[in-house]
């Protein structure tokens, strides 16, 4: 059965950081006669033995040290969730707690195969520190609000902390409209338009955020934003879930992302994104796992089969979202989304960010059609291997961040037992 999207047969060379070569076999002669080398001596060589190489997933939105609130702060919607179990505990971690608490989650990612995280959290600098320290390629996004930091916090934030290193970058944002008074946005405005930079924020999430934003200014969240100018410069929006007709038509204007998080709207009963129409409408589609708070887990593979799987619910037609469309949603979209052009596709110049999965595992035979075999029967068990910038951080259920995975499962707990009874 003929793939609809580009699988081969052949190798795949790693130097440094990119991939320097991907192909069939036959071309390989024409490759070493262009390097003037003989013979080309590898540090390493990997027999796939069959399995399949791809890009690595890009979840494209993501609380990563919110590890710490997995399945004791369930079972609320969203606004009692927040105010009740989130905002209490999280005015009480420290910028130490955050770091050990987002290494704990690289472990996670790594296991689901996600090779970059879109993540917003308290102290971006000292998650920097954690991703850097484990090899993980990382975008954050400011997550200011009415509690802080303040604007200029952020934007000295975003001078400083954007491109620190190769793996990790900085991105504007807010928390929400509906934790950001009126003038607290315009400031923000004013510092997307001087940097002329893409803005992302949580929006139209639940029906009464969109509500009592019209209550207090006559619009939608996404259409007061649009009209204080914050995404004069492209960016984007998390959930997405209750947009009208002139929402649509302002994400199709300003070109801007839509990043579904299915698992954690099921759990919170906050619905369910138009995720087909976005695509009729040309909008670009992403895919993010949100916080372990209110989802629980770190899985691109559950993600995938949700986005598809409730799309076709929400619009009753099994036709509807195509698997093809979610694994590149998964993939390409939200690296464009995170503005990293150089991790979004195998191919020579393109940063080693890949995965190996695992074809040999029941739940992948037959191999009718690869693609659509990942988002429907595909699980963690698959992944095999995930490299980030040329190194191999987790190979066969083993990890290479220079981290005892042990370690930071105790000091979690640890943290946990601390927080709790403060």
């Amino acid at each position: 059965m003929e793939e609809p999207v580009q699988v081969i047969e052949g190798q795949l060379w790693v130097s440094g950081q990119k991939i320097v070569y991907v192909g069939p076999d036959e071309e390989i002669e024409t490759v070493y006669e262009k390097s003037g080398l003989q013979t080309i001596l590898w540090d390493r060589e990997i027999d796939c033995e069959g399995n399949l190489l791809m890009p690595g997933f890009k979840d494209a939105h993501a609380h990563s040290a919110m590890v710490l609130f997995r399945s004791i702060a369930d079972d609320e919607p969203l606004q009692g969730w927040l105010e009740k179990r989130i905002f209490p505990v999280e005015a009480k971690m420290t910028g130490e707690d955050v770091y050990e608490l987002t290494k704990m989650s690289v472990l996670e990612y790594l296991t689901s195969g996600i090779t970059a995280v879109f993540d917003m959290y308290l102290t971006p600098e000292t998650i920097i520190n954690a991703y850097t320290e484990c090899g993980m390629r990382n975008v954050q996004v400011s997550g200011l609000n009415m509690f802080g930091p303040t604007p200029e916090v952020m934007e000295e934030r975003f001078l400083k902390l954007n491109g620190v290193n190769s793996l990790s970058s900085y991105m504007l944002g807010i928390h929400a409209e509906y934790t950001c008074p009126k003038e607290l946005l315009m400031q923000v405005a004013e510092i997307v338009k001087r940097h002329k930079a893409p803005f992302f924020t949580h929006l139209a999430e639940t029906k009464r955020e969109v509500e009592e934003c019209k209550e207090r200014y006559g619009m939608t969240p996404t259409q007061l934003l649009n009209d204080l100018g914050l995404f004069d410069y492209g960016g984007g929006g998390y959930h997405c879930v209750y947009m009208d007709d002139k929402d649509i038509e302002i994400f199709k204007e300003k070109k801007l992302t839509a990043v579904t998080n299915p698992a954690s709207n099921l759990k919170l009963a906050s619905g369910i994104a138009p995720v087909s129409r976005f695509l009729k409408e040309g909008i670009p589609v992403a895919i993010g796992t949100d916080g372990a708070g209110s989802n629980n887990c770190l899985d691109m593979f559950r993600e995938m089969f949700l986005v598809t799987g409730l799309a076709k619910y929400r619009d009753m037609d099994a036709a509807s979202t195509d698997a093809i469309e979610v694994l590149k949603m998964a993939t390409v979209n939200g690296a464009k989304a995170m503005g990293l052009t150089d991790s979004d596709v195998l191919a020579p110049g393109k940063y080693a960010d890949l995965i190996m999965i695992d074809m040999h595992q029941p739940n992948m035979q037959p191999i009718n059609n690869i693609a659509k075999n990942i988002v429907y029967s595909g699980s963690k068990q698959n992944v095999k291997m995930t490299m980030i910038d040329g190194k191999i951080l987790y190979e066969d259920g083993k990890f290479f961040i220079g981290e005892d995975p042990e370690k930071l499962y105790a000091k979690a707990n640890e943290i946990a037992d601390r927080l709790r009874q403060e």
